[in-house]
This record gives C-alpha cells, structure tokens and sequence, in this order.
C-alpha cells in the first residue's frame, strides 16, 4: 500500500523537523514544497507532501498515517 500525507506549519524550525521527523521513519518528499501567506494569522506557511510504501498491509480509511 502507498500512504500519502501532507503536511504544513508555520515558516519556522517546527516545520523542518516535522518533515526530518517523517523522514527518518521512512517517508520520502513528494513533488515541491509549498509556501503561502496565511491571511488570518498574518504569518507565512510551509507545506510538504511524503508517500511511504508499506508492504502486507491493506488500505483502511480508519488508519492513522502518523502510526506509520
């Protein structure tokens, strides 16, 4: 099965190490990073896409991605 997860934060190194995080656990980046302004908290935002294959499991809506 391949998992796909976007993920975003805010432009700081909370964002960097939530992707080193996923990484290290066998993510891998999917396409380009994104880089937005969020006009309601007036604060720029980061976002990243990861796919991770999982071998011998099915797919099930009611997984939990971060468990992976």
């Amino acid at each position: 099965m391949r998992l796909y997860r976007f993920l975003s934060g805010p432009d700081d190194s909370s964002f960097c190490h939530k992707i080193t995080a996923v990484l290290n656990k066998g993510w891998h980046l999917y396409g380009s990073p994104t880089y937005a302004f969020d006009a309601g908290t007036k604060t720029m935002r980061c976002g990243q896409a990861v796919v991770k294959d999982v071998d011998g499991v099915d797919y099930d809506p009611d997984i939990k991605l971060s468990d992976y």
